[in-house]
């Protein structure tokens, strides 16, 4: 019976883990999709929509190609990583304009830029949950661990810039918190991997530049 135990538990968290890997799959791309189908009316409109449209999906194909990893698969996970994902779909266009000019719309297009970029350069590495999928060490990634989410940030400012309202500061202040949990989750498993200690210790900021 000991033996029928040992044989058979590699299987269940193989399973386990190829459950989680095709369920944060299909939810991302799922919530792609339904995004650009909202967007698409819109997409001739605007130059962000544009940009936009191709950042998320790029992402659903990223979701959909990249290499599977060790997921950490906990509730806490999935909570931060859902809630850093969902978030920023539920803003809308309205209330107070913050910045004058195309302040806004410079904003945007450099975060947009710099997350696809950074998509870029993940390739096969990208997913939403907690995982060593590789060490990346190129392109912005030679100026912040954590370069896409330096994009997002930046992309939000622009749009809150815009539509400054008490609806998308909400929105935007679960996703930016969630972002922080990510990213110490995040590192948590890549600190495990010696390539992602020295890169760390290259590497010095997470996020902002001599600040954290």
């Amino acid at each position: 019976m000991i033996g029928d135990s040992t044989s058979t538990a590699p299987a269940r968290l193989n399973w386990r883990a190829l459950s989680l890997d095709l369920g944060e799959r299909a939810f991302v791309f799922a919530l792609m999709l339904l995004f650009v189908i909202r967007i698409a009316p819109a997409i001739g409109s605007s130059a962000c929509n544009v940009l936009i449209a191709i950042s998320e999906g790029l992402s659903a194909v990223l979701i959909l190609t990249r290499r599977p990893g060790a997921v950490v698969g906990t509730a806490y996970a999935w909570t931060i990583s859902i809630a850093g994902t969902c978030a920023p779909l539920l803003v809308a266009p309205g209330g107070l304009r913050a910045l004058p000019g195309t302040a806004p719309l410079v904003l945007m297009a450099v975060g947009l830029a710099f997350s696809i970029s950074a998509k870029l350069f993940l390739r096969r590495s990208f997913g939403i949950l907690p995982a060593n999928r590789g060490v990346q060490l190129g392109g912005p990634y030679r100026l912040v661990r954590h370069p896409m989410y330096v994009g997002y940030a930046l992309t939000h400012i622009g749009f809150l810039a815009s539509s400054f309202e008490l609806r998308n500061v909400a929105a935007y202040a679960v996703c930016w918190t969630a972002m922080v949990l990510r990213i110490r989750a995040e590192e948590a498993v890549l600190s495990e991997d010696p390539a992602y200690r020295a890169y760390r210790d290259t590497v010095r900021s997470r996020l902002i530049p001599g600040i954290w």
